[in-house]
């Protein structure tokens, strides 16, 4: 029996995801008529058009859509024998592919990965930054080996060890009425002057959340697209915002012409975890990572 090549499949899934066959010899690294002709090898392999093919689009058949799901399982199956391996040749060896969200990234990637690559120079960290659901979602799909995340999130068959509380700040614009003084409770915050990010970035809900007032969320008609954008929008006396403690030494912050003031609700406002799926051959690995951050932080 004949069985098919890991590179056949990788080509067919790259043009089954991006039913473009140039684009999938792209991602792929190879010229589009050498991943056609391993599209035409496989479907004479198995005996089965996979695609259906015309000028202006590339589409799976109904067996190359039931063969999908199959490949998929190989090549992640594929994937976990080479981690395996690398993670047999030591400790924090080898690639390691980690998402981060945009509202940590900045902050703690700096703190943390210059100590943990002096301690472990043969670790090569892939990283990806994303918001949360997309990052949730390549975990599940094997695309990414862990993530950073701001927790509570549901993450539903996966598993996490938190490395960090974390409370909020309120950004505030030089001269404000609320500008000076200590901690301040949500409930003196005038919901009307409130920034938040938009939907989809979990600091959002995180904030949301922290906060006692009601009706802040239907009240909030300013929405950004970044952390960076929001507290430029606060210098300008457009508003205020919720900064992470993370964020509140970074150079972003202290170049800004904001002020701040703890948020005096109880903490943690969220916690910071890395997360992985629990089939994956490297745990420890993982949990030593995990370990060696919340170090780095505590040692700040």
């Amino acid at each position: 029996m004949h069985l098919p090549s890991m590179r056949q499949l990788q080509y067919f899934l790259a043009v089954f995801e991006s039913c473009h066959f140039g684009q999938a010899a792209e991602s792929c690294f190879v010229t589009q008529s050498t991943l056609s002709a391993g599209i035409q090898e496989l479907e004479s392999l198995l005996g089965v058009q996979l695609f259906e093919r015309n000028k202006r689009k590339v589409m799976a058949t109904p067996m190359g859509l039931a063969l999908a799901e199959k490949a998929r399982e190989i090549i992640d199956l594929g994937g976990e024998m080479v981690q395996l391996a690398e993670g047999g040749k030591g400790t924090l060896v080898g690639p390691l592919r980690m998402g981060v969200i945009p509202t940590i990234g900045p902050f703690l990637l700096p703190r943390v990965l210059p100590g943990i690559r002096h301690r472990y120079p043969e670790l090569q960290l892939l990283l990806v930054e994303e918001q949360t659901a997309r990052l949730v979602e390549r975990l599940n799909n094997g695309k990414l080996d862990c993530a950073i995340l701001a927790l509570p999130y549901d993450l539903p068959g996966l598993e996490y060890q938190v490395f960090f509380d974390e409370l909020f700040h309120i950004a505030f614009p030089k001269g404000h009425p609320l500008s000076k003084g200590g901690p301040i409770p949500s409930t003196d915050l005038p919901a009307n002057e409130i920034m938040l990010l938009e939907e989809g970035h979990c600091l959002r809900e995180h904030a949301l959340g922290a906060c006692h007032t009601k009706g802040l969320k239907r009240n909030t008609a300013v929405q950004g697209t970044s952390l960076y954008t929001m507290i430029e929008m606060v210098a300008g006396g457009q508003g205020i915002t919720f900064i992470p403690a993370l964020a509140v030494d970074s150079a972003l912050v202290k170049q800004s012409d904001i002020s701040l003031r703890p948020l005096a609700e109880k903490g943690p406002h969220r916690q910071i975890g890395l997360v992985w799926r629990p089939t994956f051959p490297r745990q420890d690995d993982l949990q030593l990572l995990a370990d060696e951050m919340g170090k780095a932080l505590k040692a700040k």
